[in-house]
């Protein structure tokens, strides 16, 4: 059993216990249970099997004996116990847009709706039983009305790179209306998650203005139809089934608002609970004492009237970021200027669409100073992996290629696969003869935790290894890759001086956020690649930048920050 799918039950007894009524405490005590498993870079299999459950923070005695028992019987009693007191088909309206188990209780016990396919008769022949339900009007039932019919055909989350396309031009359209003083993203958008629910966008303008910008909302060219819209709100539907919602934000609450919808609720929660020891009260309007609003314009006024260092958007998960701002703890995060070298991507030798000339000139239009080519080998038939012959031919016309500029270092590369066993493609002999190797997993990817582990550590223990390339083999939304255990990994890496790749393409993002604070932990190194295909992959580089951001990574803790002389030094350690 998989780390998401034991989290999914705990977020499933957090959700029925609420259903329930049951004790505030616990239901939160689920709840974080959920994220910590859902979140950690070692497999629970791994720990439970190894006696380490326990040591993880955030898992006690009582959960750990659930994961165990998860782990061996594919279930846990409590949440088997908690479905028998309720309708069997009462859960799915929680997959209803804005439906929460307070809601999905009160329809249940006020209205006797005890499944979706009830509510949505009730809603086409019945409404007047909804509308005795407390806090369901008419304008609500509507909105439920659609967010089944959204339920029921939306196609689900959609990756980071998908989100930023469609939000790109509603994003100029908004900046483009009269009024508007400025725009920002927010949401899991603005934290760069690897996959978007809902696209969220503020705009500050005078309160005046709200309705005449969300009427030019509301008629994009993306809009299918219009979810809901007011003077300060409009939600519109895109043709792809993607939810966009724009909030119109006076000055005085702009930074408010950003903080309020940009935060995880996992991080807001903390925040308010802050304010409320320091008998404060906060909301998307603002800090207040009383009826005093004592910070809003900015997030920073914010997380200062807290006691807090401003807590940079990716790392609002709750995640120990709090902490860390309230003891001036958090880290200086690698930013994209800081990135001087790509170190992993392909030519016209294998699977590439670009010539080496074509991609040393896009790397030195963008002001690298070194750069890596690796074609695949000879195992990837389908990717026109190279043998050991056209290997060499290749690495020779890199370097042919390189020799004539002065600005740029073109190293002569590949990415070598791993086989099942830890082996590579390629024996040492002709890997030595390179100028930079990474070793890839790219099939056999179902094995369990502790021999995945292992296979890539062989692969590490390679004298001419220099980095690992997407360690768990994941596309996001297609397969789930290996579970490894990111601390063993990165202990071995650190070790032998090899560095684990953060693959900046949005189809995979692996190693991901948690893995890498977890691999940076454990003293490993990253580095950021895009794995470019052709030239204007080059530019997926922050997708990656982003999601290092979000495993706490600094300028220390990636190779692609050093300057020429100290990468030469790094790579000739490995030599």
């Amino acid at each position: 059993m998989t780390n998401q799918q034991i989290a999914d039950i705990f977020s499933r007894i957090a959700d029925l216990m609420e259903i329930l009524g049951q004790d505030r405490f616990r239901i939160n005590s689920y709840r974080k249970a959920a994220r910590v498993v859902g979140e950690h870079a070692v497999a629970m299999g791994q720990l439970a099997e190894e006696g380490r459950l326990e040591e993880v923070a955030g898992i006690g005695k009582s959960t750990a004996a659930k994961i165990t028992q998860a782990l061996a019987e594919g279930k846990i009693d409590l949440h088997e116990e908690l479905m028998a007191r309720i309708p069997p088909e009462l859960p799915g309206l929680l997959g209803i847009r804005g439906m929460g188990p307070k809601t999905v209780a009160k329809l249940w016990k006020q209205a006797g709706v005890e499944s979706v396919r009830q509510l949505r008769e009730a809603v086409a022949s019945d409404p007047d039983r909804l509308a005795a339900v407390e806090g369901l009007g008419a304008k609500k039932i509507a909105q439920i009305a659609e967010a089944i019919d959204f339920m029921e055909s939306a196609r689900g989350r959609i990756r980071l790179d998908e989100a930023a396309e469609l939000a790109g031009p509603l994003v100029e359209l908004v900046a483009g209306i009269k009024s508007v003083q400025r725009v920002a993203l927010a949401g899991s958008l603005r934290r760069g998650r690897e996959t978007i629910g809902d696209v969220d966008i503020l705009c500050e303008a005078p309160k005046s203005a709200g309705s005449k910008i969300t009427e030019q909302f509301a008629a994009a060219p993306q809009a299918a139809s219009v979810l809901a819209r007011g003077a300060t709100k409009c939600s519109i539907l895109t043709a792809g089934e993607v939810e966009v919602d724009l909030r119109v934000v006076p000055r005085a609450s702009f930074g408010a608002a950003l903080q309020y919808f940009s935060g995880s609720k996992a991080h807001n929660v903390r925040l308010r609970e802050l304010a409320v020891k320091a008998g404060l009260k906060l909301n998307e309007y603002g800090l207040f004492r009383g009826d005093e609003r004592i910070a809003g314009a900015s997030e920073e006024e914010i997380y200062a009237g807290l006691g807090l260092a401003p807590v940079p958007p990716e790392l609002r998960e709750d995640r120990g970021e709090v902490e860390a701002a309230a003891a001036g703890g958090l880290p200086r995060l690698v930013t994209l200027d800081r990135i001087r070298c790509d170190l992993h991507m392909h030519t016209t030798a294998s699977d590439g669409h670009n010539s080496i000339e074509e991609m040393i000139e896009a790397c030195r239009s963008r002001g690298y100073h070194t750069m890596a080519i690796c074609d695949h080998s000879k195992s990837q038939i389908q990717a026109n992996g190279l043998d050991e012959r056209r290997l060499a031919d290749h690495a020779e016309a890199i370097r042919a290629a390189g020799r004539g500029y002065d600005d740029i270092e073109v190293l002569a590369g590949v990415e070598v696969d791993i086989f099942k066993d830890g082996s590579l493609d390629f024996a040492a002999d002709v890997l030595g003869e390179l100028d930079f190797v990474t070793a890839s997993p790219h099939s056999a990817l179902s094995k369990g935790a502790a021999g995945a582990t292992k296979r890539l550590i062989r692969a590490i223990e390679s004298p001419h290894v220099h980095c690992i390339g997407h360690p768990s083999g994941r596309l996001i939304g297609k397969r789930g890759g290996m579970e490894i255990d990111v601390g063993e990994l990165a202990a071995a890496a650190a070790a032998n001086g090899v560095a684990l790749e953060v693959n900046a393409h949005p189809m995979r993002l692996d190693l991901r956020d948690t893995h890498i604070r977890a691999a940076i932990e454990a003293g490993a190194r990253i580095i950021i690649s895009t794995d470019a295909h052709r030239i204007d992959d080059l530019d997926l580089m922050h997708y990656g930048v982003t999601t290092a951001r979000r495993g706490w990574a600094t300028d220390d803790d990636v190779i692609n920050t050093l300057s020429p002389e100290n990468l030469k030094a790094w790579l000739a350690a490995r030599r």
